[in-house]
């Protein structure tokens, strides 16, 4: 068969195919590169909480940035218990964003009764109560489910919330999600995936407190997520918060973050802190640029920018 040869068109030939239709416009030159996207990631605001004003200058400051086409919250959006008055509070906190945003629930979000026990300590709510404020999360942030899915680019997002109703742990996905999640990968194994939920994934961080790696402060069912990951190579990213890890700590951008040997977790600082740290990432074609932002200094952390290639 002889080989055929396609040439380039002149200039003249160009023009007469745009005006006959067979060309669209915009083909006669260049085409544009794919442009970056951002990701801002705000970890446990625990609202109103405290140091609110370091929380009002950071939402000012991440909603002044250019660039960035999402804002994702890692749950624990409320300081305590997921009252009215919390939730309240934070859509009037997040009304003030001009990106998109996305949010999931932690365990603050929805887990306890509103009221504590005589010692003051918080109570563990019934699966009802449960349901009732994982509903009150929904309508807060516009929600029409507790965990989603987008395209970004070149790129699956996935938007997972705590939303067990009777189990034991602290951070655990119902099994109606892990269903959904599973189906959902089996549908997207060539696009490269990232993961935004509250807990990290087990053994991501070196052991500095008594809660960390332990089971009430990781991602559970443990066993069966690490079942889904190794089954799914295309996901190479995931995003958490929970154990409110600081810049300052060898944890925070180390190895150790390593999951499984192919899904990087980026660790969150929570917003309780005269000085907050952010996580930017930027989506290019070809690899994920990690950049965090020191508030108290007001400038990018050089020292912690990572770079993550996509999975093979």
């Amino acid at each position: 068969m002889a080989k055929i040869v396609l040439r380039p068109l002149g200039l003249w030939a160009a023009v007469l195919l745009v005006l006959a239709g067979a060309l669209a416009p915009g083909e006669l030159g260049a085409r544009e590169p794919p442009r970056p996207y951002g990701i801002a990631l705000i970890g446990d605001p625990h609202l109103p909480g405290r140091n609110l004003p370091a929380k009002e200058a950071l939402i000012r400051t991440v909603g002044g940035w250019d660039g960035i086409d999402r804002v994702v919250v890692l749950g624990d959006v409320c300081s305590e218990t997921g009252t009215d008055a919390e939730y309240a509070f934070a859509r009037k906190f997040f009304g003030s964003l001009g990106q998109p945003l996305r949010a999931v629930a932690g365990n603050h979000d929805y887990l306890y009764e509103d009221e504590a026990d005589p010692e003051g300590r918080k109570v563990k709510a019934s699966p009802e109560v449960r349901q009732k404020k994982l509903a009150r999360f929904a309508r807060t942030f516009g929600l029409q489910g507790l965990y989603s899915w987008e395209r970004l680019g070149g790129y699956l997002l996935l938007y997972l919330s705590t939303d067990e109703l009777a189990g034991p742990h602290l951070t655990q996905f119902s099994e109606e999600q892990l269903v959904w999640l599973e189906g959902v990968l089996r549908e997207n194994r060539t696009v490269p995936t990232l993961i935004f939920a509250h807990a990290p994934l087990a053994g991501t961080l070196h052991s500095y407190n008594r809660r960390a790696n332990t089971p009430g402060f990781v991602a559970q069912p443990a066993e069966r997520l690490q079942a889904l990951l190794l089954a799914n190579p295309q996901v190479f990213l995931y995003a958490a918060g929970h154990m409110h890890v600081p810049a300052t700590n060898e944890s925070y951008a180390s190895p150790v973050n390593l999951y499984a040997g192919r899904v990087t977790v980026i660790h969150n600082s929570d917003l309780g802190r005269i000085r907050p740290w952010t996580n930017v990432l930027t989506l290019y074609p070809e690899r994920v640029v990690v950049r965090t932002y020191d508030h108290g200094l007001g400038s990018w952390r050089a020292d912690l920018e990572r770079t993550i290639g996509l999975p093979r």
